[in-house]
């Protein structure tokens, strides 16, 4: 998978060259490009630029808050609604701010997210791969991980919490109106975003059902641009219980959610 995403991103690159007027970018900012074209053209995600860091102070965010508790890592101008999967739009974006952070918009037609901390994070997983559940990908950061899950709106999240005993604080979810931080950008926290459990394909056989679905003359799906990844997203419900159990030990974990 790595070679085929490897000659589609040649492709990509050499199709908005003329788009960048400074040739000599850093090996940082061709790769928050990549992954940001990766993101908008190979898996049909949604990005755009975030906000940054301040040119003039490097540890504040360049937005007007001098007090922004995730400097350089949320979105100020574009706003979270200019997100696209136009790799036109994405070129012109990362070619003028070429160490801008990459942020998915959540919820849609893109992943949704669970995020907690990296410690009960990394229990949880555990936990799921002895239960011998798959995963999807996991975007790190050095303090907080995000288990990407399929889709899901807030009528659903609501009823699947409201079910619960008690939900740690320390667990926050990203659906409908939300983001993420994605590879390789920089953590707000300090250090880099990184992939704890890389993209993988949807199994094949989930493909071919998929793609019958989509062939239905009654179907009202939008069928994906050519060359587009299906990446395996587990639903929501089959991750949340070991992430809640995790979460319960974590610093503020023990607070109830609330709603």
């Amino acid at each position: 998978m790595r070679e085929i995403l490897g000659r589609r991103l040649q492709r990509l690159r050499d199709r908005f060259q003329s788009l960048r007027p400074d040739q000599g970018q850093s090996g940082t900012s061709s790769a928050l490009l990549d992954a940001a074209l990766v993101c908008a053209t190979t898996w049909q995600w949604p990005v755009l630029p975030g906000v940054g860091r301040s040119a003039t102070d490097g540890s504040r965010c360049a937005c007007p808050d001098p007090d922004c508790v995730v400097p350089g890592a949320h979105p100020f101008d574009p706003g979270l609604l200019a997100a696209t999967t136009d790799p036109r739009m994405v070129a012109w974006w990362w070619t003028n701010r070429p160490t801008a952070p990459v942020l998915m918009a959540t919820g849609g037609t893109a992943p949704c997210a669970v995020s907690l901390p990296a410690g009960a994070a990394a229990r949880a997983l555990v936990r799921l791969d002895a239960l011998g559940m798959r995963l999807g990908p996991v975007v790190a950061t050095p303090t907080r991980w995000s288990l990407l899950v399929a889709p899901y709106s807030l009528e659903r999240l609501g009823e699947l919490l409201y079910a619960k005993d008690h939900v740690p604080s320390s667990l926050r979810f990203h659906g409908e109106g939300g983001y993420l931080l994605m590879p390789p950008s920089a953590a707000s926290s300090g250090g880099q975003v990184r992939w704890e459990r890389e993209p993988r394909p949807q199994p094949r056989l989930q493909q071919r059902k998929q793609q019958q679905r989509q062939a239905q003359p009654q179907s009202t799906t939008e069928p994906q641009p050519r060359g587009a990844v299906d990446i395996w997203l587990p639903e929501v419900e089959a991750v949340v219980d070991a992430l809640v159990e995790a979460s319960s030990g974590a610093p503020g974990g023990g607070s109830r959610l609330a709603y």
